[in-house]
């Protein structure tokens, strides 16, 4: 308990202290310069103010202080009111103000700040500043040269390796590019930061030290994506990463480079002038004008960048329209206004950024068109996509921090502060989701194109076909899927209430339920009738009383084409048990009556004789799985012995095979003298009379006969 309440004592002296401090330290900013105040008086004054903090009255007065509620007055605006952007617009006019009342001083503050170095660094001026940091920048260029003479046989057996992948060869290169820029930067930066200086040099040399190893960095990048390591120059042409051709790459690049070198020098300057404790208003002065230069060279990029000289009208609107947008960044930044400024900078360059890292990443992993399975499609898919999202976290985290240092809205309490907090995470839920979503599109539209390979026997063209109709329908919907629950994950980080909006679409869902319940049954039970593999394209099935080929299926139904003609649209839900007549083999058995007093052996022996024929057979033959053979005595009929035979066929050639099998058999039973089983009458006696008698009674029976059947035959 004594703890806390020490705790609590010293949180309010230790704002005091602060406030005593920055106070000092904006009201004395000459005097701090001139260095005239001394460590004892300072002492002092602190302890005086702590014995003050000590007395009881004192200390009453602050406990009350901090209890009683801040005034409505006091407290910042949460909302976008009028008077928050009046507040916004004397803002901007006070600093340009004091931009305009900087100009006339920037000449003193620079002789200042020279007699400042001459002061503080051992009576060396600027010129001996400058003298060392030429010195080590060159000794940082002395040991990459060095570098480049110890690794160059290594370069060029690199260089040469052509069988090495796109990647492989890539990280050679990055190695090529960075690692002379690390002894560089070690021999330079490392070799300052190892001795001992006065705090004013050191101040000084670092920036302008770190301002020429990023000016150079992102040089390097750019030339090895743009135009290409100068490693390969002797051994191929030059190549960059990015798929374009080399006068764009080389124009790119060398806009980038003076970019580069005006946007580090004015980050270098800056950081001088700050160590020189320059004013801040003769620092903006400064910058803005150094940031002329940038929106020079942004101009003439726009004017003679190649999309624009390849266009048939030549340059116009939209060269006129990116100028004046150049411009008013421009005017954005020298009035202040800097989260919107980012918000402009984010809009000009995060589209083309972000093309050009998927372009660059999909020309490392591109796969060969002959070799369409080369590759991990996830791990492309985590590299691309992270690349992308990297991008895009950086440009929210930065213009979250610019908006929680620069505004005064952002309190913490406020609804505007939950709001930047939602659309913070709710950006990275977004990327999230994208990475999700795009590696299951890469996993499955890889699954498809390795389908509509025509390879295999017919399972696998029945497999590949059935992943053609189902992977593009889960597609469809894990793309649904995901996409609502990021958008409902997002709008509760926004501070939306989704529970009524669930309610809403719950009880949607189920009047659309009730109202479609058929075609979701038809639809579910296709997926299943898919995935079970329950029929072809092609073959002949039988499923209730419908009956055909299988010439379709869509999500919904199937078009079976009967035998006779018609055609049957069946919804998959009305299909029921499904008989497939077409799958793997048929056994097709038939019987022949012959009569009584036939050598059954005899008969075996021939049937053998016509299998062995038609397995012979070049029509036939290669259908046969079985050939036919007699099985035996299937029953004793009246007239004659039933005898069975049966055949193994693929599907759909029973029928031809049987009739070709009849026509084999008849011929060799005529041949051998095997008589066919008949209706005969058999009369006892040798009355001449009576066998006529009878003969005519037979003749007259079957005569009957066949009249009835041709009867029953119009008739059907």
């Amino acid at each position: 308990m004594k703890t806390v309440c020490d705790i609590r004592l010293f949180v309010p002296r230790l704002w005091l202290i602060v406030a005593v401090m920055v106070i000092v330290a904006v009201c004395g900013g000459k005097s701090v310069l001139a260095q005239t105040p001394t460590p004892a008086v300072s002492e002092q004054k602190i302890d005086q103010l702590i014995k003050l903090l000590d007395d009881p009255e004192v200390r009453a007065l602050l406990n009350k202080s901090a209890a009683t509620p801040a005034s409505p007055a006091a407290e910042p605006a949460a909302d976008m009111s009028a008077e928050t952007f009046s507040t916004w617009g004397n803002r901007i006019r006070e600093h340009l103000r004091n931009i305009g009342q900087a100009v006339p001083q920037v000449s003193s503050e620079f002789m200042r700040a020279a007699s400042t170095i001459a002061a503080e660094i051992n009576g060396h001026g600027p010129f001996g500043v400058f003298l060392l940091f030429l010195t080590l920048v060159l000794i940082g260029l002395g040991a990459e040269w060095l570098f480049h003479r110890i690794a160059s046989r290594s370069r060029v057996h690199t260089a040469l390796a052509a069988s090495e992948s796109v990647l492989h060869r890539t990280g050679h290169h990055l190695f090529a590019v960075l690692a002379p820029l690390v002894a560089f930067s070690l021999a330079s930066l490392g070799l300052f930061m190892a001795l001992t200086w006065p705090p004013l040099l050191e101040a000084i040399m670092l920036p302008l030290l770190l301002g020429v190893i990023a000016c150079r960095f992102v040089t390097r990048i750019a030339r090895l994506l743009l135009v290409g390591p100068p490693s390969a120059k002797r051994l191929e042409a030059p190549r960059g990463l990015l798929a374009i051709d080399a006068a764009s790459g080389v124009f790119w690049y060398k806009r980038i480079f003076w970019f580069s070198c005006i946007f580090f020098a004015g980050w270098a300057l800056a950081g001088v002038m700050t160590a020189l404790h320059i004013a801040p208003a003769v620092r903006g002065v400064v910058v803005y004008m150094l940031g002329l230069g940038l929106l020079l060279v942004g101009i003439e990029t726009i004017w003679n960048r190649p999309a624009a000289i390849a266009r048939p009208q030549g340059r116009g609107v939209m060269e006129w329209a990116l100028t004046a947008y150049l411009c008013l960044l421009w005017g954005l930044w020298v009035a202040g206004v800097i989260i919107i400024l980012w918000l402009g900078i984010y809009l000009l360059i995060l589209p083309g950024l972000l093309k050009t890292t998927t372009a660059t990443v999909r020309n490392a992993f591109a796969a060969k068109p002959d070799a369409p399975d080369n590759g991990n499609p996830v791990f492309e898919v985590l590299v691309e996509r992270g690349a992308r999202a990297g991008v895009i976290a950086l440009a929210v985290a930065w213009l979250a921090f610019l908006v929680n240092k620069r505004s005064s809205m952002f309190t913490g309490d406020g609804m505007a502060d939950r709001l930047i907090q939602g659309v913070l995470v709710g950006a990275i839920i977004l990327l999230v989701a994208d990475i999700l979503w795009q590696i299951a599109k890469a996993v499955i539209n890889r699954t498809i194109d390795r389908a509509r390979i025509a390879t295999g026997d017919d399972a696998h063209h029945a497999r590949n076909a059935r992943l053609l109709t189902l992977l593009p329908i889960l597609r469809t919907m894990l793309a649904i899927v995901i996409g609502l629950i990021a958008v409902m994950m997002v709008l509760s980080g926004l501070g939306v209430q989704i529970g009524p909006l669930i309610a809403g679409a719950g009880i949607f869902g189920v009047a659309i339920g009730f109202g479609s319940q058929t075609l979701v049954k038809d639809v579910i039970s296709g997926v299943f009738y898919m995935m079970d593999d329950a029929f072809r394209v092609g073959e002949y099935i039988q499923a209730g009383s419908y009956k055909g080929t299988v010439e379709s299926f869509s999500i919904r139904s199937i078009k079976l084409r009967h035998h006779r003609g018609p055609v049957f649209t069946v919804p998959f839900g009305s299909l029921g048990a499904i008989e497939n007549m077409s799958r793997d083999w048929v056994i097709d058995k038939f019987t022949i009556s012959v009569s009584y007093d036939t050598d059954i052996n005899k008969v075996r022996k021939m049937v053998k004789g016509v299998g062995a024929a038609l397995l012979q057979d070049e029509e036939f033959g290669p259908f046969i799985i079985e050939t036919v053979k007699m099985k035996g005595v299937e029953q004793f009929g009246d007239y004659g012995i039933s005898l069975s035979f049966a055949m193994m066929t693929k599907p759909g050639y029973q029928t031809m095979i049987r009739r070709r099998a009849y026509m084999m058999i008849r011929e060799v039973f005529v041949q051998n003298g095997v008589v066919f089983a008949s209706p005969t009458v058999q009369v006892a006696g040798g009355d001449q009379s009576s066998a006529a008698a009878a003969a005519a009674t037979v003749k007259a029976a079957m005569d009957q006969k066949k009249v009835e059947g041709g009867a029953g035959g119009e008739g059907a």
